[in-house]
């Protein structure tokens, strides 16, 4: 099995909408006629995308907008406080039937700034609980001084009912012990003995350590803990801190229902392919679908969005499906993900499952169902799908969310999912997007990777053994350019494998007509 495309070449000056340009836009395409997985993921990650069939790569400094290729990590992945809304949300709409007012799909995913202020607190209690120690403990060292000029004062008063030695209180006062009065008993007067039937006295200052104790495991059991620890406070003395782990992605999607639930929701994958039998069958209500949401959310006429234009868009795919042993159960290739609620389809996720990764492809949905923020509970059920699949395939790690564009307001929510890295265009280098951030503030095209010296270590090192397909014979580029008719046809196929890389023009086959 080997990919077959045919490079098209540049395409400048054309129409953008992230930003409106008329002639802004700049990329190079190909149309892959077929491709394996692994192509395909070698390809974006180099910066490559598909649109069907077709496959294309901004031209980075050069284009209005550039997009930058975002990937995230499931494995370390822990949701928001807002991805925990839309899936608390779902959950009341599933079993309850509540809608919940005020949610559109034009809200922001994510507060970047609400997780960092989140952080911020949770320092700042550490911090807090520190000084507390520290207020703690010069207020313990005051209170026993107190106590021993109290003990004094008391014990002057006291000369009629005890019998004092000031000698044996001044010997243990310097000593360093414990502050104890040292007194002889002459014996109760009748009628004025301890009663054994009720618990002894406390001292003052063993209560308002006790109270700033229980004040101080109130606010933060962990940290108190250790403070007290550092302390020199037996652990025993200590209340037991509660398990306060947070509840995993998968626990809040997969909650389970009442049996009485309002509503049941089913997530089902199907091939993208006319040849499975579910995919055929549930066809004309997944286009119905997106003409739906076509309309509804981009404007287009119902016209715009026909089968064939459809199907070329979101279901005709290069990849060719493989079912490797030691790959997932569905194998790899496009799928659909089906979102039934109560017997029809309400959202369609496209993705394709390679080597490394689930790469989302596109989204649509009912938009009468916007209240349910879809496009935030289809990425997280995705996200949640990729660590499923690494249960069986150990090297699928990561999701692909398509292209970041920092320069469009409205595309930067696929940077809140975190952690997350933005993919160098240079050096074609994982940066995580938290090293980027500064840099998108003041360069809408920036090279990620710091080191000057660092190069591209997939470029093409020689053409000569790129593979071309000619007259239905496949052969090195070194063979073809006896056929080569046009001597500035090589500066495009330089350009070709510039692009896809060493390991690709290797492996593919770059057609020549």
């Amino acid at each position: 099995m080997a990919s077959v495309v045919e490079y098209k070449g540049l395409k400048a000056g054309y129409h953008c909408g992230y930003c409106a340009s008329r002639e802004g836009k700049t990329s190079c395409g190909m149309w892959a006629h077929s491709l394996t997985v692994q192509d395909y993921q070698d390809l974006i990650d180099r910066g490559w995308r598909r649109s069907g069939k077709y496959l294309y790569k901004p031209v980075m400094n050069k284009t209005c907008c550039p997009q930058y290729t975002i990937r995230c990590r499931p494995l370390q992945f822990q949701p928001s406080k807002s991805h925990k809304k839309v899936l608390k949300k779902m959950l009341k709409f599933l079993a309850k039937g509540e809608i919940s007012k005020g949610s559109c799909e034009d809200e922001p995913m994510d507060s970047t700034m609400e997780d960092a202020v989140a952080g911020d607190f949770a320092l700042v209690n550490k911090l807090d609980i520190k000084c507390d120690l520290k207020t703690l403990s010069s207020d313990l060292k005051g209170g026993i001084e107190s106590e021993e000029k109290k003990k004094e004062n008391s014990l002057k008063k006291e000369g009629s009912k005890e019998l004092i030695h000031p000698q044996a209180i001044e010997e243990k006062l310097g000593s360093g012990e414990p502050s104890h009065s040292i007194k002889v008993h002459i014996g109760p007067k009748p009628g004025k003995g301890a009663d054994l039937s009720k618990p002894p006295c406390r001292k003052a200052k063993e209560m308002r350590k006790e109270r700033k104790r229980l004040k101080l495991m109130q606010q933060n059991s962990a940290g108190a803990f250790e403070g007290f620890q550092a302390q020199g406070q037996p652990a025993s003395l200590l209340p037991k801190a509660k398990s306060n782990q947070p509840k995993s992605l998968e626990d809040l999607i997969f909650e389970s229902l009442p049996e009485n639930a309002s509503h049941k929701l089913e997530v089902r994958l199907v091939p993208a392919s006319f040849e499975d039998p579910e995919f055929k069958s549930s066809f004309n209500q997944s286009h119905s679908l997106y003409i739906k949401y076509q309309v509804a959310i981009h404007k287009e006429t119902p016209v715009e969005c026909g089968k064939s234009e459809f199907t070329r868009f979101l279901v005709d795919s290069p990849l060719e499906a493989e079912y490797p042993a030691n790959g997932p159960e569905c194998g790899y290739g496009s799928f659909h993900q089906q979102y039934w609620l109560d017997g029809k389809i309400i959202a369609v996720g496209v993705i394709d499952i390679l080597p490394y990764c689930v790469s989302s492809v596109y989204l649509y949905y009912d938009p009468d169902y916007s209240f349910l923020s879809l496009g935030v509970y289809s990425a997280l059920r995705e996200i949640a799908f990729t660590k499923q699949l690494h249960e069986r395939a150990s090297q699928l790690s990561y999701y692909y969310m398509g292209f970041y564009i920092h320069s469009c307001p409205k595309m930067r929510y696929k940077g809140q999912y975190r952690p997350s890295d933005l993919l160098c265009p240079e050096t074609y280098v994982w940066v995580p997007i938290e090293q980027c951030l500064p840099s998108l503030d003041n360069s809408k095209y920036c090279r990620f990777n710091q080191d000057p010296q660092a190069v591209d270590e997939g470029r093409s090192k020689d053409l000569n053994r790129l593979r071309v397909l000619h007259r239905r014979s496949t052969m090195p580029y070194a063979v073809y350019k006896n056929y080569q008719e046009d001597p500035s046809e090589e500066e495009g196929v330089l350009e070709y494998a510039n692009l896809v890389g060493q390991k690709c023009a290797e492996r593919m086959l770059l057609f020549r007509n």
